[in-house]
C-alpha cells in the first residue's frame, strides 16, 4: 500500500493523520555502545519525535520502511514501537499503525525521554523547565540536608564540591556539580527525592553544561556552591535554605542573560 493511500484509509477509520512532513531525514542511525539495537533504534525514534520530527498526531512510518531504512529487523522494530509506547510517547491500533502521543502525555520523568527532551531546539523551554523544579524542590531538600545528613552523607557533599572546584575540563565541573546536588537530595533523608534525583540527573547534567559555559565569573559560583556546603555542615538549615535561593537566582539570571 502506498503512503497515500495509508493516509486516506487512516482518515477513514479515524486516526490521527498522518504528516506529509514526517518523513525519515536520513537512513544512518547513532547506534549507542553496549545497547540491543531495537534500545538504539527507539532512541533515533524517540529523539526525532521529541525534537519536533514528528508533531503529535503524526502517524509513523511502518514496520516494513523503518526496517529498510535502518536495515533492521522488523521484531526489532516491534520491540522499539513497543518501548516508545511503554514511555508514552506513542499509541498504536491494528490496521491503523503508531501515532506520536500529544506532549501533555509523554513521560518527562522517564529517563531517556530528558535526555532527548534536553537536545531539543527548543533549549529554553527545557531550561525553564529544569529551574523551575529545581525552585520547587532544593531549597528545602538542602534544609532538610542541614538537619539529617550523616558524616558519610556530608563528605560526599563535600567531596563533590572540592571537586568543582579543582575541575580543569567543562566535564569534570559539570559532573562535579551534578554529583554534589545528587547527593544533598540523599542527605534530605525523604525516600522520595532520592530516585527523583536520579531520574532528573541527565537533565541536570545539561544544564549545568549550559550555565557553566555561558558563566564567566566561575569564582561567583563556587561561591555559591560552598556556601550551601558550609551551612548543611554546620548544619544550619535556614541559611542552607537561603544559599540554594541565591544560586538558583544566580542560574536564573545566566540563563535570562543567554537570551539577549
Amino acid at each position: 500500500m502506498s503512503d497515500e493511500k495509508a493516509r486516506k484509509r487512516s482518515a477513514r477509520a479515524g486516526a490521527p493523520a498522518a504528516s506529509p512532513a514526517a518523513t525519515v531525514r536520513r537512513p544512518d542511525m547513532a547506534w549507542v555502545p553496549g545497547s540491543s539495537v531495537h534500545a538504539s533504534l527507539a532512541g533515533e525514534i524517540g529523539l526525532r519525535i521529541v525534537r519536533g520530527d514528528y508533531p503529535p498526531g503524526t502517524i509513523l512510518p511502518n514496520e516494513a520502511k523503518w526496517s529498510e531504512t535502518f536495515n533492521v529487523s522488523r521484531s526489532a522494530v516491534r520491540e522499539a514501537i513497543k518501548m516508545l509506547m511503554a514511555k508514552s510517547l506513542l499509541a498504536s491500533r491494528p490496521k491503523i499503525g503508531s501515532w506520536v502521543e500529544p506532549k501533555e502525555r509523554w513521560n518527562l520523568l522517564d529517563r531517556d525521554v530528558l535526555a532527548w527532551y534536553a537536545t531539543s531546539p527548543d533549549r529554553e523551554v527545557f531550561l525553564k523547565t529544569v529551574q523551575e523544579f529545581r525552585h520547587i524542590i532544593e531549597p528545602e531538600a538542602s534544609a532538610f540536608a542541614a538537619l539529617r545528613r550523616s558524616e558519610e552523607q556530608m563528605a560526599e557533599i563535600s567531596q563533590a564540591c572540592r571537586e568543582m572546584g579543582q575541575a580543569t575540563s567543562l566535564q569534570e565541573r559539570t559532573r562535579a556539580d551534578t554529583r554534589f546536588h545528587l547527593a544533598i537530595l540523599r542527605a534530605s533523608g525523604n525516600d522520595l527525592l532520592v530516585p527523583l534525583g536520579v531520574l532528573i540527573e541527565s537533565a541536570l547534567d545539561h544544564l549545568f553544561i549550559f550555565v557553566t559555559r555561558e558563566h564567566s565569573d566561575q569564582r561567583r559560583a563556587q561561591s555559591l556552591h560552598e556556601a550551601i556546603e558550609r551551612n548543611i555542615r554546620l548544619q544550619r538549615p535556614a541559611a542552607a535554605r537561603s544559599a540554594v535561593h541565591k544560586l538558583l537566582a544566580n542560574t536564573d539570571e545566566v540563563i535570562e542573560l543567554s537570551r539577549r
